[in-house]
């Protein structure tokens, strides 16, 4: 099967400390955002079925990358699936300080207005809730159900230039329940993205 045992019998590594989970719950490494296959995200996105939070300042790349994504996104909802994603707020002084820190300026700013538009066709799509967050990001996060990535930030880089983490979810309190837990926070303190 190729796969360990705390994968196929996740009740079984629930029973376990954490620590020896957290190496079954990581999947693999990118160096890069840019060194995620396209084909990787276009299988997360058809294949999530409760949960996609997403938890950055622009990404942009999705909507370029994925030229149905609002489509794909409208149809995950459809069908009862629960889509959050949080922008940074363009009027937040913590994209300039992220824009001075990668050496990239305002552009940050024109990115997440440009996400902003890039969604905004699917502010009263039911199931679908698009907030701005001012908050300083550590990590942008991508989560589809138990899967999810996470774009590591490192001072200096854009994060297209920065690892990202391939988890699973195994067991309550690991790894990935720690990003999840940072999605929720930051959630708790986002305000609605539209009207703008």
């Amino acid at each position: 099967m190729r796969e360990d045992e705390a994968y196929l019998w996740p009740a079984i590594a629930s029973n376990r400390q954490v620590p020896n989970t957290v190496a079954h719950e990581f999947l693999t490494l990118y160096s890069h955002r840019a060194d995620v296959p396209p084909a990787l995200w276009r299988t997360l996105f058809n294949q999530v079925r409760q949960d996609l939070n997403i938890l950055v300042y622009a990404a942009v790349f999705l909507p370029e990358q994925q030229l149905d994504l609002l489509d794909l996104l409208s149809e995950r909802a459809a069908t009862g699936c629960t889509v959050r994603i949080a922008l940074g707020d363009p009027s937040s002084p913590k994209l300039l300080e992220r824009g001075a820190e990668e050496k990239f300026g305002a552009g940050i700013v024109s990115r997440a207005e440009n996400a902003l538009r890039h969604y905004a066709p699917l502010h009263n799509c039911p199931g679908i809730e698009i907030r701005v967050h001012a908050t300083t990001l550590y990590n942008s996060i991508y989560r589809f159900d138990d899967v999810m990535l996470v774009n590591t930030h490192v001072w200096g880089l854009s994060a297209f230039a920065a690892p990202v983490l391939h988890l699973r979810r195994l067991v309550t309190g690991g790894l990935f329940d720690t990003f999840a837990q940072s999605f929720e926070a930051v959630w708790t303190t986002a305000t609605p993205a539209y009207p703008r």
